[in-house]
């Protein structure tokens, strides 16, 4: 356990001292603002020591522990006391200032040179001094790559200026003193930099949140588009299959038996009036908006086909010229929306591979169920007349397989030994 919390401590003690990612490149105006704040701040530093050398504000009078008062000057004639004239350290005074126009490139190397400037003026420092330092100090914990050199800088900075400045009494009460105002400006700087990071490190969390709301988003578009395709070749695979079938009937007895070849084209006319409502619907459900129910009544769309639908597909079949016969038996619950379309899907594309792959054969539909399973079954005689033959490995099986794996269930589909086809699809069908 000891062992463990000393690795802890370890990786954040590393974690610490590694520099952080650097920040973006500065603006234009970021740049201009600083280098226009430090020349500012140099001419007022200047202003200041050359109106009122050796009389800075930080400093009022020396306190009983400083050196030994210098003797007064000589009297002139008259009664009068000519003063010394000190010289200010001008190129302290603009070290202590200018630098300030690289404070966010380089925060902590300038906060050492204006620092090291202020102290090199020592007593004649003015209050432009001490308001640099703390920019600096500012500076160099908000911008810093280094938050561990930053506060360890502004700990030293303040005992330095703590030492230089210890016999100088300020304006201010004693706890204003240059190192209590330096470590004031790091805490400061330093809850700056706190909320700057959460600020951050939240809109990072809210652009991660956008950026998995819009995957899921294009998840669910292609989907939805995958789902519409199995629809749409559900559809038309099955209705046109049938119009062809019909159409070719009709061509054949058009002159024999006229008779035959009207109710051949009745056929066609009602397999296509049935592909258009389909289609109808399925381009009903890309249209609906977002707010409904895509089959509400007041959207004038029929639902979704079942296996209540049965009886009208098997007789579109059988009118194509494809005996079938028919057997359900469904559980005594009613079946979930989705299962009782992927039932009737599936019997769809089982008659409609029959239609195509085995003109002149007899089909047979089988629905039961065993215990939570609704069991589907669709088996031909095979092809009496030439036709293509079925692999079982076609798009309309590869659809009803996904459909079903969708709801747990599986599809088997090959050839019979007497020389037929047959599909077999087991799907659960209670929800709980």
């Amino acid at each position: 356990m000891e062992t463990r919390y000393l690795r802890g401590w370890s990786r954040q003690v590393r974690a610490a001292l590694r520099p952080e990612a650097r920040d973006a490149a500065l603006s234009r105006r970021s740049v201009w603002f600083d280098v226009l704040l430090a020349v500012l701040l140099a001419v007022v530093a200047l202003v200041v020591a050359s109106r009122y050398p050796g009389d800075g504000p930080v400093q009022v009078s020396r306190t009983a522990y400083g050196p030994p008062v210098p003797p007064l000057p000589p009297v002139l004639p008259g009664g009068r006391i000519e003063p010394p004239v000190p010289t200010p350290p001008w190129g302290l005074v603009i070290l202590s200032a200018l630098p300030l126009a690289a404070r966010r490139r380089f925060p902590l190397t300038v906060f050492a040179v204006v620092l090291g400037a202020a102290i090199g003026i020592g007593d004649d420092a003015s209050w432009i001094t001490v308001l640099t330092c703390v920019i600096g100090a500012y500076s160099a914990v908000v911008h810093s790559r280094h938050r561990a050199g930053a506060m360890a800088g502004l700990v030293v900075a303040a005992v330095l200026t703590g030492v230089a400045f210890r016999s100088t009494e300020p304006v201010l009460p004693g706890w204003s003193s240059p190192g209590v105002v330096l470590l004031l400006a790091g805490l400061l700087a330093g809850v700056v930099r706190y909320g700057r990071r959460r600020l951050a490190v939240s809109r990072d969390r809210f652009a991660a949140l956008e950026r998995t709301h819009e995957e899921e988003t294009r998840r669910a578009v292609e989907e939805e588009r995958a789902r519409i395709a199995a629809e749409l070749h559900d559809v038309v695979t099955h209705n046109v299959s049938v119009m062809v079938i019909q159409a070719g009937a009709a061509r054949k007895v058009m002159d024999a038996s006229p008779q035959r070849s009207k109710e051949a084209l009745l056929a066609v006319e009602a397999g296509g009036r049935a592909a258009m409502a389909e289609l109808r619907h399925v381009m009903g459900l890309l249209a609906a908006p977002d707010t409904g129910r895509a089959d509400s009544p007041a959207d004038g769309l029929e639902p979704q086909p079942g296996l209540g639908q049965l009886g009208a597909l098997i007789d579109r079949v059988r009118a194509a010229g494809t005996p079938v016969g028919i057997s359900v038996s469904l559980p005594p619950e009613p079946l979930p929306p989705g299962v009782d379309l992927t039932a009737y899907r599936v019997v769809q594309e089982a008659l409609t591979n029959t239609i195509k792959h085995a003109p002149g054969a007899e089909a047979v539909v089988t629905v039961g169920w065993t215990g939570d399973l609704l069991e589907i079954e669709v088996m031909d005689t095979g092809a009496v007349r030439d036709g293509v033959p079925a692999d079982g490995n076609g798009r309309g099986l590869i659809g009803l397989r996904e459909r079903l794996a969708v709801y747990g269930g599986e599809l088997t589909a090959g050839s019979t030994l007497a020389g037929g086809f047959r599909i077999r699809a087991q799907v659960p069908w209670r929800t709980g």
